[in-house]
């Protein structure tokens, strides 16, 4: 009877140190409030309430953030963008045209690719990547360094 005992003992601390190795290795990109993995976000929502420091919610990438001028967004305010039909499994184009912040020219809108200011008309180019429950973005470049300015 001891050793039974002693393999269910065994057994149950194997089970707690697997999925302490599952959390500690796989779940490593959840964010605060969200709940999002890996950066799992699209940028036409922000997701930080009002109030809230945000943390470095004024860095460039982070999904709280405008792509184009940089300014941490409060909960329910969206960047505006277009998401245009795709090949299944390859991503759609996208076009960023911006905040409330930078559409109304209050702020510079520069491309994150490149670097060049873009005027309102101008926008951002990006695939947008649909995964079950979330979506990803990733910006290409701007009108300007995509050659897209003639068009």
């Amino acid at each position: 009877m001891d050793s039974f005992t002693l393999i269910l003992l065994l057994i149950a601390a194997g089970l707690i140190l697997l999925w302490f190795g599952y959390s500690l290795f796989f779940r490593t990109g959840q964010r605060e409030g969200g709940g999002e993995r890996f950066g799992g976000h699209s940028q036409k929502t922000a997701s930080v309430p009002s109030g809230s420091d945000g943390g470095d919610a004024g860095t460039a990438g982070n999904p709280r953030t405008c792509p184009l001028c940089s300014s941490p967004l409060e909960y329910g305010e969206k960047v505006k963008s277009a998401a245009f039909p795709g090949i299944p499994n390859q991503g759609r184009t996208m076009h960023i045209s911006g905040c409330v912040y930078c559409m109304d020219g209050s702020r510079q809108r520069t491309c994150p690719v490149c670097g060049a200011v873009l005027r309102v008309d101008e926008y951002l180019i990006a695939r947008m990547f649909d995964h079950p429950g979330r979506s990803h973005v990733h910006v290409l470049g701007c009108t300007q360094c995509r050659g897209l300015r003639g068009r």
